[in-house]
């Protein structure tokens, strides 16, 4: 499957939700590894976030990757490495993209991981952070935005884009009730 083709195929894939797979963790950490072994100096972090990184959420099963880089113009210099190394992505999507890139992965004919390359230490970073760490810290939290995902899913079976921006207001409204300190 070419660049261009899996790409298409994953703006018109159906939204579909799996239960919690135990494996999740371990996906990360093996790609993880992967992304030091390539770029050993590169990155300032790699952190595990999206549902998948919450243990009991249900979750399209793609591993959620958040690598921190120095500057944007870093994450541009990584694009064309990143991609000769298993990784396609869009050009034209990440030009509408502020204060991050992203790149997709696939394997056995399917997407299986989102790399999304930010500032080290940035707003953006530091709440992406934080709302994977209020989904691990609230059972309540966890429980509701799952129910709500279900929702948008079938709502939204085949526009990625409506399901993503309602996860979004949801996201916004959870981390306002956390309050100033994040």
């Amino acid at each position: 499957m070419d660049e261009t083709e899996s790409l298409n195929r994953a703006i018109n894939e159906e939204v579909a939700l799996f239960p919690y797979d135990t494996a999740w963790p371990a996906q990360f950490e093996k790609e993880r590894d992967r992304l030091i072994e390539l770029f050993p100096t590169t990155f300032l972090a790699i952190e595990h976030i999206g549902s998948t990184a919450v243990p009991g959420l249900s979750a399209k099963p793609i591993i959620d990757i958040l690598a921190g880089v120095d500057s944007m113009s870093q994450a541009d210099a990584l694009m064309e490495p990143l991609c000769r190394s298993k990784y396609a992505t869009s050009m034209e999507y990440n030009a509408s993209l502020v204060g991050r890139r992203w790149l997709m992965r696939w394997a056995d004919g399917r997407r299986t991981h989102h790399l999304h390359l930010m500032v080290y230490g940035s707003p953006e970073w530091n709440l992406r952070l934080a709302f994977r760490n209020r989904l691990r810290e609230s059972a309540e939290l966890a429980q509701q935005y799952e129910m709500n995902k279900r929702l948008w899913a079938s709502e939204f079976k085949k526009d990625r884009e409506a399901y993503t921006a309602a996860k979004g207001s949801f996201i916004q409204q959870a981390l306002n009730k956390a309050g100033p300190s994040i």
